[in-house]
């Protein structure tokens, strides 16, 4: 039997805002998930947060460490999975979140 699903908090429910950014679902339909660990989908979340419409940002290592609890050496880690996993683009200073192409292998 199907789960219906229904509204847990009226009183919280999300409304999307006008800056809004999205996760693009198929990150979970296509298995993009397993290419990357904790730290490096933590990094991957603020950059989709803070980028603009072309998924561009120009956060530094220190902010974003300091967003994540993270030290430079750990989000120079996160990055090097987001770039191998072709999720994301960097040129110090400049992030760019990349459009999902096709299944992940």
């Amino acid at each position: 039997m199907k789960t219906q699903k229904r509204i847990l908090s009226i009183q919280r429910l999300r409304r999307v805002p006008a800056g809004f950014g999205f996760i693009d679902h198929r990150l979970v339909r296509d298995g993009h998930l397993r290419r990357a660990d904790a730290k490096a989908w933590a990094l991957y979340l603020v950059l989709v947060t803070v980028g603009d419409e072309y998924g561009l940002s120009y956060y530094g290592d220190q902010s974003l460490g300091r967003l994540l609890s993270l030290s430079t050496e750990e989000i120079a880690a996160a990055r090097r999975q987001l770039i191998l996993a072709e999720l994301i683009a960097y040129e110090e200073p400049l992030y760019q979140v990349l459009a999902l192409e096709g299944a992940a292998s």
